[in-house]
């Protein structure tokens, strides 16, 4: 496939899961929750996870605001960690992380991402990055803190 067939299949997919998000919304009550900002760009994610008893992610959902990047990056997130462990989650934030200040990952790891993978070509703009991982960011965030179960 041509470079400019695979940019065009990127951005589509980007603008997909902005216009259609995949688990926008709120859950009726979550176990991790966390609101995250991104001041330079507007960015706002409010991050809800419910973890059932063997620390798997059952639900998870967003709300928040801000640019397509970010809108999208949440939506691939939430797709890409439901039914994952609480560990194999924060091992998939940490390679998307990477990924986005331009370290390398194997092609499992990436895999592992599902649509978030291609987000690799906005290391290309750096003002970006942040819109970027605020999601992923959010993910870490709220599967460390203590559940507000507790």
């Amino acid at each position: 496939m041509g470079l400019e067939k695979l940019n065009s299949l990127y951005r589509e997919v980007i603008l997909d899961h902005a216009q259609n998000p995949h688990n926008k919304g709120k859950l009726a009550s979550a176990s991790h929750q966390i609101t995250l900002n991104n001041p330079t760009c507007g960015d706002v994610i409010n991050l809800q996870i419910n973890l059932d008893d063997t620390d798997k992610i059952e639900e998870v959902a967003y709300t928040g605001e801000g640019c397509t990047i970010s809108q999208a990056s949440a939506s691939m997130m939430t797709e890409a960690v439901k039914g994952k462990t609480k560990e194999e989650a924060l091992k998939m934030a940490k390679t998307f992380s990477d990924m986005a200040i331009g370290k390398k990952h194997s092609e499992a790891d990436l895999k592992e991402l599902g649509d978030a993978q291609i987000l690799t070509s906005i290391m290309e703009f750096p003002a970006r990055i942040k819109c970027a991982t605020l999601a992923w960011w959010a993910l870490q965030r709220a599967l460390l803190q203590e559940s507000d179960e507790d």
